[in-house]
C-alpha cells in the first residue's frame, strides 16, 4: 500500500524542536512502562489467586483470556478514534483509565469482578500503543524505526519492573490485592508527568489529503495487501507465545520448588529474564533488519523463529533437571520471540498508515494478535491442568514452527521495501 503520497510539511530541524521530541520520546516510554506494570502484575498474582479463590489454572487463565479479548476489541475500536482525537489526549487518556481500572480490580471479591476490572483495564490499555504510533510521525519524518524500536523496549522493560515491584510487595507482606493496587499509584504520577512532557509534533498532512488517506488505509483495506496479511498472521502466533509467558512464566518457576510466598517472590524475579532479554533483543532487532537487505530480512525473521521452536522444544527436559536451566531457556525465549515482535505494530503499522492512520494499522495488526493471545489464558491453563508444562510447551514448539515457515511470506517489495 503506498503512503507516500501523504507529502510532509517538515520544519528545519532546531535544538529546541529535538529537545522537545527526545522529551516527547521519554514521556511515550515511562507512560507506556506504566501501563504494564498495571498488567504484567497479574501474572505474579496467578498463584496467589489459585490459593485464595481456591482455583484450578483454567479458572484463573479465565481472567487473561477475557481481558485479551477486550485488549483485542479495544484494539480494533480505539485505533480509529485515536486518529480522529489526536495521539497525545488519547495517550493520557488511557494512562488514566488503566490506574483507575488496576485500583478497581484490587477491590474485587471474586474472580468474576476481577476479571471484569482487569478486562476495563486491558481494553483502556489498548489506546496506549497506537496513541504513541499516532505521535512518533509527527515528530519523525526519518529515523522512525530507530525511535519505534526504542519505544518497543518499553513493554519488555515495562514487564521486568513490573515483576520486581510485585515482588517488592510480596517481600512487605502484600497480597495479591496489594500488588494490583500499587502500580495504579505509581502510573498516576507517571500519567503527570507524561502530562508535562508528551507533545504532538509539528509535522503535518498538506491540507485535504485526511479523508483521502484514512479511506485508503482503512482496516479493511490493509487486510488486502499481501504482505499486511501476513504480518497480521505473525502478530497471531507470537502474541499467542508473548502472553503465554507474560501469564504463565511466574507460575511455571514456581512450580519447579516448593509452592509458597518465597518461591513465587523468588519466581518473579527469575521470570524478569524473559523481559530483560526481550528488551535487548528489540534494540538489536532494529539495528540488524534496518542493515539487512530487503530481500534477506524474510530468511532472518524465519531462521530467529526457527532456533525458538528448538528452545521451546527442549525447556521441559531442562527444566526438569535445573532451575537454573530453565531461567536462562525463559530468557532465551524472550530474546528470540520480542525482536520479530517488535517489528509488527510498530515499524510496519506506522509504514502501512503514514501519518493519517498509524494507530489504525498498529491496531488492526496488535489486535489479530490479541485475538489469538486469548488462548494463552483459558485454553492453555487446559492444556496445562491436563499436561502439565511439558505439554504446553510442545504445543507452543509447534505453533513456532508454523511462524517460520509464515515468515518466509514476508516477501520484499509488496509494500514498498527499498
Amino acid at each position: 500500500m503506498d503512503t507516500s503520497s501523504l507529502e510532509l510539511s517538515a520544519p528545519e530541524p532546531s535544538p529546541s524542536l529535538s529537545r522537545r521530541a527526545a522529551r516527547t520520546v521519554v514521556g511515550l516510554g515511562f507512560g507506556y512502562v506504566g501501563v504494564y506494570l498495571c498488567r504484567k502484575n497479574l501474572s505474579v498474582a496467578v498463584p496467589l489467586l489459585t490459593r485464595a479463590f481456591g482455583a484450578t489454572k483454567g479458572e484463573v487463565g479465565r481472567i487473561a483470556s477475557v481481558s485479551t479479548a477486550a485488549y483485542a476489541v479495544g484494539k480494533l475500536t480505539l485505533g480509529p478514534v485515536v486518529d480522529r482525537f489526536g495521539g497525545r489526549r488519547s495517550f493520557l487518556v488511557a494512562l488514566s483509565a488503566v490506574a483507575l481500572f488496576s485500583a478497581t480490580g484490587a477491590l474485587a471479591p471474586s474472580l468474576g469482578l476481577l476479571a471484569v476490572a482487569y478486562s476495563a483495564n486491558r481494553f483502556c490499555g489498548a489506546g496506549g500503543w497506537p496513541a504513541m504510533m499516532k505521535i512518533v510521525p509527527t515528530w519523525f519524518a526519518r529515523d522512525r524505526g530507530a525511535v519505534v524500536g526504542a519505544l518497543s523496549v518499553s513493554y519488555a522493560l515495562g514487564g521486568a519492573v513490573a515483576a520486581l515491584l510485585a515482588r517488592q510487595v510480596l517481600a512487605a507482606g502484600g497480597g495479591w490485592r496489594a500488588i494490583l493496587a500499587v502500580p495504579s499509584v505509581v502510573l498516576v504520577a507517571i500519567a503527570l508527568g507524561a502530562a508535562a512532557v508528551v507533545r504532538d509534533g509539528p509535522l503535518r498532512a498538506h491540507e485535504g489529503s485526511s479523508r483521502q488517506a484514512v479511506k485508503r488505509v482503512a482496516w479493511r483495506a490493509l487486510l488486502r495487501v499481501p504482505r499486511f496479511r501476513i504480518v497480521c498472521a505473525l502478530s497471531f502466533t507470537l502474541t499467542l507465545m508473548r502472553e503465554a509467558f507474560n501469564t504463565w512464566s511466574v507460575d511455571f518457576l514456581a512450580s519447579l520448588r516448593a509452592a509458597d510466598a518465597h518461591s513465587v517472590g523468588l519466581a518473579a524475579l527469575e521470570s524478569t529474564s524473559f523481559d530483560v532479554a526481550g528488551a535487548v533483543s528489540i534494540v538489536v532487532m532494529g539495528f540488524v533488519y534496518d542493515r539487512t537487505p530487503a530481500r534477506a530480512r524474510r530468511w532472518l525473521v524465519a531462521a530467529i523463529l526457527a532456533l525458538l521452536a528448538v528452545v521451546l522444544a527442549v525447556l521441559p527436559g531442562a527444566a526438569a533437571s535445573s532451575v537454573g536451566a530453565a531461567v536462562w531457556l525463559v530468557g532465551a525465549v524472550g530474546l528470540l520471540v520480542y525482536g520479530p515482535y517488535s517489528l509488527l505494530a510498530g515499524v510496519f503499522a506506522v509504514e502501512a498508515g503514514g501519518l493519517e492512520a498509524a494507530a489504525t494499522a498498529s491496531g488492526v495488526i496488535d489486535a489479530v494478535g490479541y485475538f489469538a493471545g486469548i488462548l494463552s489464558g483459558e485454553a492453555l491453563g487446559r492444556v496445562l491442568d491436563f499436561g502439565g508444562y511439558r505439554l504446553g510447551f510442545e504445543c507452543l514448539a509447534a505453533i513456532t514452527a508454523v511462524s517460520a515457515v509464515l515468515a518466509l511470506g514476508l516477501r520484499a517489495g509488496d509494500e514498498g521495501d527499498r
